[in-house]
């Protein structure tokens, strides 16, 4: 036996966890977009900031590091930097936001 008006209530008790969900989901992009990681590579000569939200924030290269007879090191270690912070970026992601 169905009774009038519960398929109504419970749809609209569903749509209220719905948009609840959302804005939880909401906030934890805004949260992680404002998390900054960092990462380096050879030993801290490269370092990157990167948000949460995969944004490119900061880099630098100690002077040290810069050898014009050998751009293509400079070239690897900026690339492991940026790999190493989208790394643990993705780890964050995956631990905060829901599938």
């Amino acid at each position: 036996m169905k009774f009038p008006g519960a398929g109504t209530a419970n749809m609209q008790q569903m749509m209220k966890q719905a948009q609840a969900m959302q804005k939880q989901l909401e906030q934890a992009k805004a949260d992680l977009a404002e998390t900054l990681i960092e990462a380096s590579s050879g030993g801290g000569m490269v370092s990157v900031e990167m948000s949460g939200a995969y944004e490119l924030l900061n880099l630098k290269i100690k002077p040290e590091a810069v050898d014009p007879d050998d751009v293509e090191m400079m070239e690897d270690l900026v690339i492991a930097a940026i790999n190493e912070a989208l790394t643990q970026v993705t780890k964050l992601r995956e631990e905060t936001l829901p599938l």
